[in-house]
């Protein structure tokens, strides 16, 4: 039983050492159980409204553009003014907030580093705590870590990359923290600290405050984190603008409300990015019960297919319209040792941001430092001596049409591409239960938007019946016969020590309940973080 404290209104499940109370002090704690006050009654309604529109989907609608917001959509208007350390975001890498993972992020030849909460980082009470304090190290400067095993010591250098925090999605409640007998939302922990913790020191440095916000579903979710930022400004006295957003576009809902996002969030967004796994992800749950939208394997749904494509160009066209960032998406590969194997990874690499830099992306992802030199290489090409591709109109493309945004996805549907999913998400779960939140698997950078589109997949073959390619029909008995089997493929890669310690079985039992069950899973990491401390 995790120890029981009070800090102000709010009573804490989990330890309290005395680097935690630098984090959870009396006045931070008295601006999270504000803010939880204030905002988790209309969140429960924004949610809400969530089941309420996907079970329209499920009925046999399908997104669309508002009718009610046509005006904002055809108006005249722009976002705020970007800020200056803003301005070129050519190059991104993203990852958990583990220390030594921060100090080699921010080391990185890149402009910014994304300093993980959600997708890349598993939730635990430690990691969460634990990020908050380097994160602040982080800011101040004097972020540093030995490795107890080599004695290897790392420290920052001159001139690291610009810090943003991303935040956990709406769904994601932080079950250690309660207010009046109710847990808070992750996100709203994660920003309150954040921010409570480090505006100081960034103000000081002649910067603001910024943050990612991912998966938001309507415009109404983006009104909602504006209407916190705008409280904790004025609470604060720092002026309007002082926090500043990037928003993953990353859920297919989402993708029909960039123009209302954007003016929801106006003097505090800066960007949209697109999220692409985490897109994929949400095209194959928000249209779970359609039988003509199923996805084939992961492998093949590149941003070539004609719905990620449309997009990537609309998200561009919509940003640069009103005077906001376009972001890419993420380069997942690992570089290889063998000279041959990483000649084709960077290949890959460079043709996947030739297209996003050419289409009039001003900036993308890379998971990995080592991928760092080859996005650079690209993005000089395009930018040349400007800092991002705000000119880049796109205004004489033909309109996008909602028909393009949900178009079908053609490709196979394999036994070798169904095993891969198993393997992966097995793979990922385990490490998550075990408190690692973004792991190398087979040459990819794995979080959990892949780990979701690899049992998602599956789920919607078994739900309508679809055959793999070589003619047998996907069922709840084949995959749990796939399951096995590859558990034991697992096993023996990883062997017995690892399969014992990283909760293997665990995961195990969790991929074959949530794939099997009559009703989609929202979300992985929810059943999942029942499991964690």
């Amino acid at each position: 039983m995790a120890a029981v404290t009070t800090c102000g209104a709010l009573t804490i499940k989990g330890a309290m050492p005395e680097a935690y109370q630098e984090i959870l002090t009396p006045a931070a704690c008295e601006f999270v159980a504000e803010l939880a006050q204030l905002f988790r009654p209309p969140l429960k309604e924004l949610l809400s409204a969530r089941q309420q529109r996907q079970a329209k989907y499920d009925a046999g609608a399908l997104p669309d553009f508002l009718a009610e917001t046509a005006a904002i959509r055809h108006g005249d208007w722009q976002v705020a003014a970007l800020p200056a350390d803003l301005q070129d975001r050519r190059v991104e890498i993203t990852g958990p907030v583990e220390r030594k993972m921060i100090i080699n992020a921010l080391n990185a030849d890149v402009k910014v580093f994304m300093a993980d909460f959600e997708d890349s980082q598993t939730p635990s009470w430690d990691g969460m705590v634990e990020g908050q304090i380097n994160l602040r190290d982080a800011n101040l400067g004097t972020i540093s870590y030995t490795d107890p095993q080599s004695g290897k010591h790392y420290a920052l250098k001159e001139h690291p990359a610009l810090l943003i925090a991303r935040v956990r999605g709406l769904h994601l409640w932080e079950k250690h923290i309660e207010l009046a007998g109710e847990p808070i939302p992750g996100g709203l922990v994660d920003f309150a600290l954040y921010f409570y913790h480090n505006y100081r020191t960034r103000l000081k440095n002649g910067t603001g405050v910024y943050y990612y916000v991912p998966k938001l579903q309507s415009h109404l979710e983006a009104k909602w984190w504006d209407d916190i930022f705008r409280y904790t400004e004025q609470r604060f006295a720092v002026p309007i603008g002082t926090i500043r957003a990037t928003v993953l576009i990353e859920t297919l809902p989402a993708a029909f409300e960039m123009d209302e996002i954007l003016y929801m969030m106006k003097d505090h967004i800066v960007a949209l990015n697109c999220g692409r796994w985490d897109y994929i992800f949400s095209y194959i749950k928000t249209l779970n019960n359609h039988p003509d939208r199923v996805l084939p394997d992961r492998q093949v749904v590149s941003m070539h297919k004609p719905f990620l494509s449309a997009y990537s160009r609309l998200l561009i066209k919509t940003c640069h319209k009103r005077g906001a960032l376009a972001m890419g998406g993420m380069a997942a590969f690992i570089p290889a040792k063998d000279p041959a194997v990483n000649a084709a990874i960077l290949e890959r690499v460079t043709a996947d941001k030739e297209l996003e830099a050419s289409n009039g992306h001003d900036g993308t992802w890379v998971a990995h430092p080592g991928l760092a030199a080859t996005a650079n290489g690209v993005f000089a090409k395009y930018l040349g001596d400007n800092t991002n591709q705000l000119a880049v109109s796109r205004a004489d493309d033909a309109p996008i049409t909602a028909a393009e945004l949900l178009a079908p996805c053609d490709g196979d549907r394999t036994e070798e591409g169904m095993r891969t999913n198993i393997r992966v998400a097995l793979q990922y779960l385990a490490a998550w239960i075990s408190g690692k939140g973004c792991v190398p698997i087979y040459g990819l950078m794995e979080d959990a938007a892949t780990a979701e589109i690899s049992r998602t997949s599956i789920w919607q073959w078994i739900k309508h019946g679809k055959e793999l390619s070589n003619g047998k029909l996907v069922t709840k008995a084949l995959f749990a016969s796939f399951l096995e089997e590859e558990a034991k493929v697992v096993l023996a890669e990883v062997g017995a020590e690892v399969w014992q310690s990283q909760n293997f079985a665990r995961a195990q039992a969790l991929l074959l309940d949530i794939t099997t069950a009559d009703e989609l899973t929202d979300f992985l990491t929810l059943p999942a973080y029942q499991l964690l401390d």
